[in-house]
């Protein structure tokens, strides 16, 4: 949540109307075209595609004496259908994709990472990994467009084998499906036939041999009237080889022998050894994708070029990606068609907000040079921004984008334990941002992450592992601090990852003191030797005098439930700490974490701090919610298939921690900032039943001047919505609501008996929805203030409907609401409808003499309303005095207020008046406010000289006062 600070004013234009120039002149920002399929790219109808300087169209069959030789009617449809396969195989998004809604389909826009080749001889210098991604490393060469990877290198040799390679998150599995469907659809000529092969697949088959075309034919069916024309082929066939690092190589001939014949069977580690040494179909072309610890691991003789996948290092890119991504239409809805999608002019918004903090170059640009982050920042904006789908978490959402990017993952391919990749970045990184929650920090210096990276690291093997996890994943977990002022240290690459992780190296159980690390063994080990050891010396006793001894040994039983003890007060202490820092109010904003989040990546313009705060205290809101979430099952589950399980008994036992903390700290009276986030932990967790018992005893949900976004509504709805006890007060004034925040609010609107919803701008709309919570048979409201809000005449037609069928509502404020003479004659003709009002407000409409008078008769005829006001309408002096007349004579009916005084004496509710004109002073029209309160100071000064009694003279000159200094504030003259 710390991405932006000082944000300069500089603006991107609308759209990408004026290409930016690119940091390389050489290359072309964006090309538009449209592909016409015509003859040879057999699939579908014409598409539009959008391209980056990446892309592989255009590319020329590269030169050599081989033509197209797979021209049979059979082999043509062989191949037909395996384009036909393959885009449909890899056209399907994964789930971590769909979830959020419709995307872009990587068939139609896509944008490409930047390729930069590399020498052998820069592979075996020391890894830089965490150099600074806007400057590459020195004696860097220009970056190669996907199709120049297989032309000629700079001695004129002809380039057969490519190798890319690059971090985790550099978009290697993307780049790889984006150049299938590109072949799929007529993008590649260069190559007749490709054939694609996931190395995880392959590792899956162990030692069990088969030949290259029973592999081929086992995966692609369509394929096997190929199979023989595939040595004819020459380098118009190609080999996609993905993910090397998932197999274990041997280039030696003592390890892998020689093998020319397709057809004779091997380990598959061995047909691709004999591949990649161009000993079988040796002119085919072959691209190999793979993390850079493995990228030693073909010998370089084989390897004609070596390409490192740089991902967004132009800041160009990741606008561009972010424009594509936002301005898609399908972002909109959400699940189910709930709330209303966003605007063409909302999403411009976003888009343009973010390029403001891109252009500068502060974190959060250093974050999506990855482009896997790039996808993580949309995937946030539309959660926070869009109509959420039911079930959604911001949890979920991080757990997804680790699951996208690690599923599957193991650290090193040779390691027998087949560690996790991310069980081990959970297990150092999670270290490091814990221990950075813990002394709220957020930069770290290399001595920090070497220290936690090396904590335990004793053995050779140890030394390995954390050489690949350097080399592979670090750069995706830090990144350099690019904030002036604080040279050579290091920041989660994105800000919330950090909370993330702490959150997660908390409820895998890997934070231990010496204490429980050792203790743990020992009290084992007591138990089980007190239980034998009693169980001996028992039947002893029975023979010799030794009864003290069993005693003695019976007490070893107490040490695991001590230890147990002690392990409990440790989560307690955990506990108590994440909900101190949920209910932090010490930071100078103290938004909710939402708008905070929100915030860090549109950026803000201004400071952020408080100037006397001190300047380190960093706030750490997303943590406890992260804690929350993790627990959940949904993502327990994701995390077991990423080899982090978390064990019940430690989620139970950390729930019953949390509960217990919740429930003391939880029953005070909160800010409305603090309690959404409150709420929001209760949304992330996802246990109704848990909520329902720490939230038991909220009767007042207070969250006025929060800006009710659809997330925020969906989020009181979730945790709210299916409580059974009533809520005395329910205050969301000032919180932008709009109707569609008012129908997913509904089901705690229903429970609520006071409910406040002044100062919303809710119109005619709103007030359909309204009527329907009035006739709703659970309705329990007994008080409405809809003051301030653009109802007018046409909204109060609706509402009278629900006032005529409710039994609950006694007190109904529509203070300043636009009804004019129109809206209070319909509402008097219809009050009668009503049999239970006993307040009603209809001051400040702008309403004249005759409107008045009928709401007052109205009034005056109704068997329960007691109070009604009339004040700061456009009332002359002689309807003013009409309605104190009639008044008078209708003795106990409803009281009319119009004005300060009554008679000669000051109304009980002056207060009330001019309470109402203190609190609505900035918002209300300032010139007919003075002209009103001249008026009212006017029947104040007649009433004054007009009484004898010294007590009343007395009150008026009070209220006088009052009036006056009111006047004053408004720049009006005091009498």
């Amino acid at each position: 949540m710390r991405w932006s600070r000082h944000l300069p004013r500089a603006f991107w234009g609308p759209g990408l109307a004026r290409a930016p120039q690119p940091a390389d002149e050489n290359i072309p920002w964006m090309i538009h075209w449209n592909w016409a399929l015509k003859g040879g790219c057999p699939l579908g109808p014409p598409r539009a595609f959008t391209h980056h300087y990446g892309s592989s169209v255009g590319s020329v069959p590269p030169s050599g004496r081989h033509g197209p030789v797979l021209r049979s009617i059979s082999a043509a449809e062989a191949i037909q259908q395996h384009r036909r396969n393959l885009a449909e195989w890899f056209s399907r998004l994964p789930r971590e994709e769909r979830q959020f809604g419709p995307t872009f389909a990587l068939d139609t826009v896509h944008v490409d990472p930047v390729v930069r080749e590399s020498a052998p001889d820069e592979l075996l210098r020391p890894p830089s990994e965490l150099r600074s991604p806007s400057q590459p490393p020195p004696a860097t060469r220009p970056p190669l467009a996907l199709s120049q990877l297989f032309d000629p290198d700079a001695c004129g040799c002809q380039v057969q084998t490519v190798v890319l390679y690059g971090t985790v998150g550099t978009g290697k599995s993307t780049l790889v499906r984006k150049m299938v469907l590109d072949w799929c659809y007529g993008r590649l000529p260069a190559f007749e036939l490709l054939i694609p092969f996931s190395c995880e697949d392959l590792s899956s088959l162990g030692l069990a041999p088969a030949s290259l075309c029973q592999l081929v034919a086992r995966r692609y069916t369509a394929l096997k009237e190929v199979l023989p024309l595939m040595a004819a082929a020459g380098s118009r066939l190609l080999f996609v080889l993905h993910g090397l690092e998932r197999l274990n190589l041997d280039f030696r001939l003592a390890g892998t022998g020689l093998c020319s014949d397709p057809q004779e069977p091997a380990a598959p580690a061995a047909i691709l050894v004999n591949l990649l040494r161009k000993y079988m179909l040796p002119e085919a072309s072959i691209l190999v994708t793979t993390r850079p610890s493995a990228v030693g691991c073909i010998p370089s003789k084989y390897v004609g070029r070596y390409g490192e996948i740089c991902g967004f290092s132009d800041t160009n890119l990741q606008k561009l990606y972010f424009q594509l991504r936002l301005h898609q239409p399908d972002c909109g809805p959400g699940a189910g068609g709930a709330g209303v999608p966003a605007t063409a002019a909302q999403r411009d918004g976003l888009v343009e907000m973010l390029s403001r903090n891109l252009e500068g170059h502060h974190q959060i640009t250093a974050a999506c040079f990855l482009p896997s982050y790039c996808w993580l920042v949309c995937a946030t904006l539309h959660f926070l921004h869009a109509p959420t789908p039911a079930g959604q978490t911001l949890t979920g959402i991080y757990t997804s984008f680790l699951r996208l990017n690690f599923s599957g993952e193991v650290l090193a391919s040779g390691d027998p334990a087949q560690l996790s990749l991310m069980a081990y970045a959970a297990r150092t990184m999670g270290k490091l941002a814990y221990e950075g929650v813990s002394s709220r920090q957020t930069r770290f210096s290399e001595e920090d992450v070497r220290g936690c990276l090396e904590a335990g690291v004793r053995t050779e093997e140890e030394f390995q592992l954390l050489h690949i996890f350097r080399r592979d994943a670090l750069r995706f977990f830090l990144a350099p601090c690019v904030e002036p002022g604080h040279p050579g240290t290091f920041v989660f690459t994105v800000p919330a990852m950090q909370e993330y992780l702490a959150a997660l190296y908390i409820v895998l159980g890997l934070r231990k003191t010496t204490l429980q690390r050792v203790g743990k063994d020992v009290a084992e080990l007591a138990g089980r030797v007190g239980e034998d050891v009693s169980l001996v010396l028992g039947i002893v006793a029975k023979l010799l005098p030794l009864r003290i001894l069993p005693v003695l040994f019976n007490l070893l039983k107490v040490v695991p439930r001590v230890f147990g003890r002690v392990v409990g007060k440790n989560r307690e202490a955990v506990a108590q700490a994440m909900v101190l820092e949920m209910f932090r109010e010490e930071d100078y904003n103290n938004d909710d974490v939402l708008d905070q989040m929100g915030a860090s990546i549109l950026g803000l313009e201004g400071p952020r701090r408080h100037p006397d705060e001190a300047p380190e205290d960093e706030v750490f809101e997303l943590f406890p919610m992260f804690m929350g979430g993790l627990l959940s099952a949904q993502n327990r589950a994701m995390l077991a298939q990423l080899g982090c399980p978390i064990k019940n008994l430690d989620a139970l036992e950390n729930a019953q921690a949390i509960k217990k903390k919740l429930g003391k700290l939880g029953r005070r009276a909160l800010p409305p900032s603090e309690l959404l986030d409150h709420l929001f932990f209760h949304y992330e967790f996802q246990n109704q039943r848990f909520s329902a018992e720490v939230l038991g005893s909220l009767r007042r949900l207070d969250l006025a001047g929060v800006r009710m976004t659809p997330l925020k509504c969906t989020v009181v709805a979730a945790v709210l919505g299916s409580g059974r006890h009533a809520l005395d007060e329910v205050n969301l004034a000032s919180c932008q609501l709009d109707p569609a925040g008012l129908r997913t609010l509904m089901p705690v609107l229903l429970r609520a008996r006071k409910l406040g919803l002044q100062l919303n701008s809710l119109g005619p709309e709103a007030c359909r929805d309204l009527r329907e919570l009035l006739l709703h048979d659970q309705c329990q409201v007994t008080t409405l203030r809809l003051s301030n809000n653009p109802l007018t005449a046409a909204g109060v037609a609706s509402l009278v409907e629900g006032l005529a069928g409710n039994t609950s509502l006694t007190h109904l404020s529509l203070l300043h609401t636009g009804l004019g003479d129109e809206g209070l004659e319909l509402l008097a003709a219809q009050l009668q409808h009503n049999q239970r009002l006993q307040e009603l407000n209809v001051a400040y409409n702008g309403a004249g003499d005759t409107a008045a008078l009928a709401v007052a008769k109205a009034a005056w005829e109704h068997p329960s309303l007691q109070l009604l006001h009339l004040y700061f309408n456009e009332l002359s002096s002689e309807g003013r005095q009409l309605l104190r007349d009639l008044g008078d004579a209708a003795e106990g009916r409803a009281r009319v207020v119009v004005s300060l005084t009554e008679g000669t004496a000051v109304s009980r509710y002056w207060s009330v008046i001019l309470s109402e004109v203190q609190r609505n002073l900035h918002s209300w029209d300032r010139a007919r406010v003075r002209r009103h309160l001249q008026l009212l100071l006017r029947d104040l000064e007649d009433n004054r000289g007009a009484t004898l009694n010294p007590w009343r003279k007395a009150q008026l000159l009070h209220v006088e006062g009052e009036v006056t200094a009111l006047l004053e504030r408004l720049g009006g003259p005091g009498s």
